[in-house]
Parts: structure tokens; C-alpha cells; sequence
């Protein structure tokens, strides 16, 4: 095992990560921007270097400075997180070549998935169900009108590069193509892939449905159940639950052989996700993306397999054997993203922590990027922490979660909370036949 890890990320994430390291034995160095000098990450890991002020641009994703970094403070390996420099093959690759142990999948492995269009060809080939799409950059308008018509209306417009839906948007015909088009390929030239765009089959009243695969030396793919993911807004994750009320036995059986395959095709080492869109009408499922780093939505993986996912990226990246089997869930876990923005427009809600109560009680965890006395800056994202908690199933899950979130104060910024506790209540989410159209029908405007 590596004598030190340098942890590249901030705020929830990076606590996180320092937790588990340390509990290792190992130790853990936080990097941090001027803005973030007081979080608790900070002051958690056992040796912390100041990188660069406020702006990522020139702090989390200045990688020369995250690699000075390292080798300022004798780093053995670097932790990415899960954002930042975490799907940047480049950098992976100036880890591994500074004789850096780089904890996440070959420089590869993450250039193969990137691309999405690279990352849809691959899959058909190894037998991973994909979406009706094109196989191919489509280079202008009148090429997306013409593919848009051997598809079939309505498509989902994206750019091939990025992720966290920058750029989507769905067509339902001509005019809104070109609208559509045009859009992504505005924010494509703005990405590090290239302004390439793809168009595929887009699917109404679909669910977002993700697989945790662990990839271990010697190309063998583990699959670690999969996580509802369709509670969003913006395309942004902000419910994760395990197991998916929508996806039954039979269904669950072939996602995760599908998630494995597909691990297996890109080479995949460590912890990664295969997301995957499932169509109401049919009971089919197709391939969204594979993200070759640790998954926001972890920790109801976690709770509901007693596997530390940290730990296991660790050991894999280290080459020691791992303990992860696939083994079926124990109980039910919900999980809430506690996001600094008002809860009606969605809108970011900065301030300092005035208060900061946590929940406690049997079942709950917190993973927590702020506390009281932290000021939320225009920064970064609006993430505070993510409230999770384990039941005996869904019905026992949800009294939890309607408790904790009540019991959760955080004053000064404007949070998410109401919002959440309206969610829970929704009678859409309660029965668990929901989609990820729910949270636009909660607030159409």
C-alpha cells in the first residue's frame, strides 16, 4: 500500500476520500484553493498545500500545480475524486508518467470513454444494448436533419465531449433540431473533446438507472447493484436510490451483465459507472455513458453492500486483492444531495454558515463538504453535502429520510432542503414510479 495519497478534489468528495485513507493507515494531503482555506477537508488530512486562488482554472484544474503539489509533499499516488481533473485522460496520464500510482482506470481507458460516440461504438460491439443513434460526428445541420429523419422523431441532441448534461436538449422536429444543434455545438467548441455532436434516440418518460463496477487486475469487472438516478434538474443528479424501485429481478440481471460487459470492453481498473436510460414502454435499457471515476451518488452503494468503495480503488490501484463480490443489496438506501440554491428556481444561493445541525439517529450519514463558520462562495458548484440513510426497505428508507431531512438546519445560504422534503412527499416519488421528467412537473416554470 502506498505510503501517502495527494487527494485532488474539494469539499464533500475530498473529505471523503481523506476519511478512508486515513483509516488505512495511510497518509492523506488535501490541496487546496484560497477560497477553501477553512473547509474541513482541509483541516482533516494529515498535510494540506495551498495550490492557487479562488478560480479552478488556476487551482483544482491547473495540473501542473496539482503535480508540483505532489511532488512538494513526497505523494506516492493522487486520488482525482470525482471531478476536476478526474476524467482527464492527459492528466491521468502525467500522474502515471511522474511514477505516480494514478488511483482510477488507465489514461486509455478514460480517452475511449469520453468520447461519447467513441464510447457507443465500442459498446455495440461488445454486445451492450445502445440506443438508435448515429455512429458518427454529425458535421452540420443538414446532416442532423437527415439523420434526425432515419431515426426517428424525437432525438437528444448532445456534444461527444463532456458531461453533467451541458449542451442536451431533445428535438421533437425540424425547427427544434436546428435549435437544438446549435446549441450543442456551441458548448462543444467550448470543451477539451473537440466540437463534435451526436444525436440519438430520445426516450420519454425514461428512468436514469447507473451500475457501480469495480474493474480488477487481470480484466475481471465486478457489478455492485445499480442506483435509481432520475430525480434531476438540470440533468443534474440530486436522489440517488438502491435497488431502483423501477428495475425488477429479471431487468436487474441483465444491466448488471451489460455494466459488466461493457467494463470489460474499455479495459476499465477501479471504481466506475455505467449509466444506462431505461424505456417505460418497452422494458428495454440502453447505454448512456460509462464515468471511469467515483460516482457522486457511492455512498447508497456503500450502505446497502457494506463495501467501501475508497478502500477498494485503493487496494486496486496498489494491486492488492479486493473483498468486493457481488452480492444482493442489504435493505434500502436513500440518498440527497443538500445543494446551496433556492428551493423553487433552483438558483444558486451563496453565504456564510451561520448554523450547521446535522441529523443523527440510526441509519444516517452525512458526507459533509462544509460546516458552520464556511462560507459557500459563486465559485464552485452548489453541493453542500449528501444525506443518506439506510432502511430495512423503501417504506422504512423514507420515514428516515422525511425525519433527517426535517432535522437538518443550515442557515445563511440558501439550501435545497424544503425542496427535498416536498419530494419525499410527492406522491410520484413515494410510490417510486417516477421518471426524470418528475422534478420539471414539480416546477414547470
Amino acid at each position: 500500500m502506498f505510503e501517502s495519497v495527494l487527494v485532488a478534489d474539494r469539499g464533500e468528495i475530498a473529505s471523503r476520500i481523506v476519511h478512508t485513507v486515513r483509516a488505512m493507515g495511510v497518509k492523506a494531503i488535501a490541496v487546496y484553493s484560497e477560497a477553501d482555506a477553512g473547509l474541513p477537508f482541509v483541516a482533516e488530512a494529515d498535510e494540506s498545500l495551498l495550490i492557487g486562488p479562488a478560480d479552478p482554472a488556476r487551482s483544482y484544474l491547473d495540473a501542473a500545480a496539482v503535480l508540483e503539489a505532489a511532488r512538494r509533499t513526497n505523494a506516492r499516488a493522487v486520488h482525482p475524486g470525482h471531478g476536476f481533473l478526474a476524467g482527464n485522460a492527459a492528466f491521468a496520464g502525467e500522474v502515471a508518467g511522474r511514477d505516480l500510482a494514478w488511483i482510477g482506470p488507465p489514461a486509455l481507458t478514460i480517452a475511449r470513454t469520453a468520447d461519447k460516440i467513441n464510447a457507443r461504438n465500442l459498446m455495440k460491439e461488445a454486445g451492450v444494448p445502445v440506443a438508435p443513434g448515429v455512429w458518427e460526428p454529425v458535421p452540420d445541420v443538414r446532416t442532423a436533419l437527415e439523420e434526425a429523419e432515419r431515426i426517428g422523431y424525437p432525438v437528444m441532441v448532445k456534444p461527444a465531449a463532456g458531461g453533467g448534461g451541458a449542451g442536451l436538449a431533445a428535438a421533437h422536429d425540424g425547427d427544434g433540431l436546428c435549435r437544438a444543434y446549435a446549441l450543442a455545438r456551441d458548448v462543444a467548441e467550448r470543451l477539451p473533446g473537440g466540437a463534435e455532436v451526436l444525436l440519438e434516440r430520445y426516450i420519454a418518460g425514461a428512468r436514469h438507472v447507473e451500475v457501480q463496477i469495480l474493474g480488477l487486475d487481470g480484466g475481471a469487472v465486478v457489478a455492485l447493484g445499480e442506483r435509481e438516478c432520475s430525480v434531476q434538474r438540470r440533468h443534474q443528479k440530486i436522489v440517488e436510490e438502491t435497488p431502483s424501485p423501477g428495475v425488477g429481478p429479471a431487468l436487474r440481471e441483465r444491466m448488471l451483465a451489460a455494466a459488466v460487459r461493457a467494463g470489460e470492453a474499455v479495459g476499465h481498473r477501479g471504481a466506475g459507472t455505467v449509466e444506462f436510460l431505461v424505456d417505460p414502454l418497452t422494458g428495454e435499457f440502453y447505454f448512456v455513458e460509462l464515468n471511469t471515476r467515483l460516482a457522486a451518488g457511492h455512498a447508497v452503494t456503500e450502505l446497502v453492500t457494506g463495501v467501501d468503495l475508497v478502500e477498494q480503488q485503493l487496494r486496486i490501484a496498489a494491486g492488492e486483492p479486493v473483498s468486493a463480490t457481488a452480492t444482493a443489496p442489504r435493505g434500502h438506501a436513500i440518498g440527497l444531495r443538500v445543494l446551496a440554491e433556492d428551493p423553487r428556481r433552483f438558483l444558486p444561493g451563496p453565504g456564510e454558515i451561520t448554523v450547521w445541525e446535522e441529523p443523527v439517529g440510526e441509519g444516517i450519514r452525512i458526507d459533509a463538504g462544509y460546516a458552520e463558520g464556511n462560507a459557500v462562495t459563486s465559485y464552485y458548484g452548489p453541493p453542500l453535502a449528501t444525506l443518506c440513510v439506510l432502511g430495512d426497505d423503501r417504506g422504512h428508507a423514507l420515514r428516515r429520510a422525511r425525519a433527517a431531512v426535517a432535522a437538518f438546519r443550515i442557515e445563511g445560504p440558501a439550501t435545497n432542503l424544503p425542496f427535498l422534503a416536498e419530494l419525499l412527499d410527492h406522491p410520484e416519488f413515494a410510490k417510486g414510479a417516477y421518471d426524470t421528467a418528475l422534478v420539471a412537473r414539480m416546477r414547470p416554470h
